[in-house]
């Protein structure tokens, strides 16, 4: 059953939605520090790139191809002619900055994927462990020469005593 009178409301209806989404993201990217502003603005995550529906035909068609158009500032870049590796454009310290900033503000999700994000460091921790000796499951810490024989020696001198 379709009203005729729903089907003339309904495109203002999903106007007004859009426009309140987007006046809500518009309202959050404010509440972010420049930094991260200025990040964003530089290399937008594919989730807020436009999609080709909405967009002219130039644009990419899926999400997969938006990241390929846009390489991660996070990683090293091939150079298709020459071959040679250009460097990330930001360095393992800033990019530790940017993703511990952009977790206060909630926004990990949309930094492109680096070493340093949280899924990435927790994904190392499960996999490597804490690569400390002495700190599995029934493991000891080794301990100095003397802390090794010292129950040893115990043992043995209230042996022989008589």
């Amino acid at each position: 059953m379709y009203c005729l009178e729903c089907a003339r409301i309904a495109p203002n209806i999903r106007q007004y939605l859009t426009m309140a989404s987007t006046a809500k993201h518009i309202q959050l990217a404010q509440a972010l520090p420049p930094r991260l502003t200025r990040f964003f603005a530089r290399y937008p995550p594919a989730a807020i790139l436009p999609s080709a529906s909405e967009s002219s035909s130039q644009a990419p068609a899926s999400t997969e191809s938006a990241q390929e158009s846009i390489p991660s500032p996070f990683r090293a870049q091939k150079h298709p002619v020459t071959g040679k590796w250009h460097d990330p454009v930001f360095s393992l310290r800033r990019q530790a900055d940017l993703v511990k900033l952009a977790r206060q503000h909630g926004v990990e999700d949309l930094m492109p994927f680096s070493v340093k994000s949280s899924a990435e460091r927790l994904r190392r921790r499960e996999e490597n462990g804490l690569r400390v000796k002495g700190t599995g499951v029934g493991e000891r810490v080794k301990g100095k020469e003397s802390e090794r024989q010292l129950k040893s020696r115990y043992v043995l001198f209230f042996r022989l005593r008589p």
